[in-house]
């Protein structure tokens, strides 16, 4: 029973720390602890899991997960607090779901499911916008 636990605590530590699932949330607010825009918090460069960090899977420019990376094929994904999608954060321009395509629907600046839509997802003026200062950002997954 003893070895059971520890194998699937071993299992779920592995799991949370190879990305498993949730990274932070993609925002502006320096203060949030999971945001991104956090030194401290979620956006530490120290973090394993952040974008900020440029030797960890999410940020180095040389990983298929990463957000600097222009060919990543894995970039994070981006939900709202309803759960809905908007695309991935990925500086790649030719990926149909990366917030970096000027033409797909998720990276055209007139797409209401846009965070770069100032009238749409990227409002400044909405708490789930990663642009709101002092919102709480998009989950990263």
């Amino acid at each position: 029973m003893k070895s059971i636990k520890s194998a699937l605590i071993l299992l779920l530590v592995t799991h949370l720390a190879w990305g498993g699932g949730y990274i932070g949330n993609y925002s502006a607010n320096p203060y949030a602890p999971n945001s991104s825009a956090n030194p401290f918090g979620a956006g530490s460069p120290y973090n394993p899991n952040s974008i900020n960090n440029s030797f960890g899977r999410f940020g180095s420019p040389y990983s298929p997960n990463s957000v600097t990376n222009p060919y990543a094929t894995e970039a994070p994904k981006l939900y709202d607090s309803q759960g809905n999608y908007h695309g991935r954060l990925s500086n790649n321009p030719y990926d149909p779901d990366s917030v970096s395509n000027p033409y797909g629907r998720y990276g055209s600046q007139f797409s209401p499911d846009s965070i770069n839509n100032p009238f749409g997802a990227g409002s400044p003026f909405s708490p789930d916008s990663p642009n709101n200062p002092f919102g709480q950002g998009m989950r990263m997954k």
